[in-house]
């Protein structure tokens, strides 16, 4: 029955969770923004364009948590991708400001509980694990004071006109009228050009 409990405890805690981000995945698209697509070349994008990292050690984020971090750096307007729990900042020397509001990260695993290892042993099956969700609160090194500079300086964009030189060649062999710039790709019939997005433009996501 204690197993039970407990899976029910855990089913309940998954479906809050999964709602609440459905919910806020939701609010975006009805606000007109997409989350998991960058905007292209507009103020609204501070940051480099890339993966979410944390700042501590390294790795990038992956599954809903890139959605979910990357609208929070467009709707704050954060100048960096890297983030960090509250006692990560305090661990390497930092803290977060008062009064900041953090952003909400989810971590899933599996896990065989003590009882189910033990039964397993005794019946000759195979154990069952549990999967299992956790939440996590970050924050932006743009969020924090005192973190060490290789950690609280954003890395530079890279320079203009650094397009791949395969593309270039292809565009310069085309014979093709193409231009580099503005916040969005199309082609004019009218004036037979094509307009295509600086490279720094373009969400990793998509290449």
């Amino acid at each position: 029955m204690k197993g039970r409990r407990v899976g029910a405890r855990a089913d309940e805690g998954r479906a809050s969770l999964y709602e609440e981000i459905t919910s806020k995945i939701i609010g975006e698209l009805e606000a007109g923004r997409v989350p998991w697509v960058q905007p292209w070349g507009t103020q609204a994008t501070k940051a480099q364009l890339a993966l979410p990292r944390n700042a501590t050690t390294g790795r990038p984020y992956s599954g809903i948590n890139v959605l979910i971090l990357w609208g929070a750096v467009i709707e704050r307007g954060f100048t960096g991708q890297s983030w960090l729990t509250f006692r990560q900042a305090q661990s390497i020397g930092g803290h977060v400001r008062k009064g900041e509001r953090g952003v909400t990260v989810v971590y899933a695993d599996r896990f065989v509980p003590s009882d189910e290892r033990q039964r397993a042993r005794e019946t000759g099956e195979d154990a069952q694990a549990i999967p299992f969700l956790k939440r996590f609160t970050v924050f932006n090194v743009d969020q924090c004071d005192g973190l060490p500079e290789d950690i609280a300086t954003t890395a530079p964009l890279p320079p203009p006109g650094t397009i791949e030189p395969a593309v270039e060649a292809v565009i310069a062999n085309s014979g093709v009228d193409f231009r580099i710039g503005g916040d969005r790709a199309f082609y004019a019939p009218s004036e037979d050009f094509g307009s295509y997005l600086n490279s720094q433009a373009v969400s990793p996501a998509f290449h």
